[in-house]
């Protein structure tokens, strides 16, 4: 009997480390407290060099809020199939939109990277701002003064055919 039981165990465990991974677990509450605790896990785990660090607030499938810690300026992006909606937490940061991503490149099937932007608009955004981002729109931070701090929500959009 214990030889079977050890034999259920061992499959279990062979069987759980070639099994996909799990779905992210649903999180529909984040205090004040917990949004500040990411805050300094986010500061504590940045790289030197490293534009940004993120860590889920909330998740609901297909829906994730991240808090977004930005301590330098970072590629430009373009997301191709969804809106971003940005609330700054803290800090100030000039923010450019539209115009065109210099020195473009496909980071993955659905989003642009690039270094800058051309032609854009740029505004200062700072703590209590909210900005929504349509899909194929180039966004990037230009400028940022000390560390921005933000909650972002990727809204997938129907393209238009």
């Amino acid at each position: 009997m214990r030889a079977m039981g050890m034999f259920v165990a061992s499959m279990f465990f062979v069987g759980g480390a070639m099994a996909q991974p799990a779905a992210q677990p649903t999180k529909t509450f984040s205090s004040a407290a917990d949004v500040q605790e990411l805050i300094a896990k986010a500061r504590s785990e940045r790289k030197e060099g490293q534009p940004m660090v993120a860590e889920r607030i909330l998740r609901l499938a297909p829906y994730s809020a991240n808090l977004e810690y930005r301590a330098s300026v970072g590629p430009a992006a373009i997301h191709e199939k969804e809106a971003e909606v940005f609330y700054v937490i803290d800090g100030t940061a000039t923010m450019v939109t539209g115009g065109k991503l210099t020195e473009e490149k496909r980071t993955n099937p659905e989003n642009l990277s690039g270094t800058g932007i051309e032609n854009g608009e740029s505004r200062t955004v700072a703590k209590g701002d909210f900005i929504i981002v349509p899909e194929n729109t180039a966004h990037w931070f230009s400028k940022i003064d000390g560390v921005l701090v933000l909650m972002t929500l990727h809204v997938p959009r129907p393209v238009a055919h």
